[in-house]
């Protein structure tokens, strides 16, 4: 992964949720974020305008939850890595992440840790 960097889509209904995870992949020469969306449904508007390498999707969202946008982007998209991530940790959410086409799940109260090694991994 030297000197290449991956485009990525952040997708929260929280604002400074975005802005954080935002911070956290910019201090990575890794990561360009090139878009955020604040609900599912632009999350596929903007993965099918802007093809990103990977979208980080909030699970539970108005409009259209993180698990009907990963199965929206994944027929858009299909190459695209998708990392939902969410505070509801459970083998139940983690399975539906899964079947909704999630590549990987990553917990909101682990994110720091495990965000961009969980990225980095898909990536390779």
């Amino acid at each position: 992964m030297e000197n290449k960097s991956y485009r990525v889509l952040v997708v929260d209904d929280h604002q400074v949720m975005r802005k954080g995870v935002r911070a956290l992949l910019e201090s990575d020469s890794t990561w360009e974020v090139c878009g955020e969306a604040e609900n599912g449904r632009l999350a596929v508007e903007k993965t099918r305008e802007l093809s990103p390498d990977l979208v980080i999707l909030d699970l539970t969202m108005p409009e259209m939850n993180g698990l009907e946008a990963a199965r929206q982007i994944r027929l858009v998209s299909p190459q695209t890595k998708i990392v939902i991530f969410s505070m509801h940790e459970s083998p139940q959410v983690r399975k539906e992440a899964r079947d909704a086409g999630a590549d990987a799940f990553v917990s909101k109260s682990s994110m720091a840790e495990m965000l961009t090694a969980t990225a980095k991994d898909l990536l390779k």
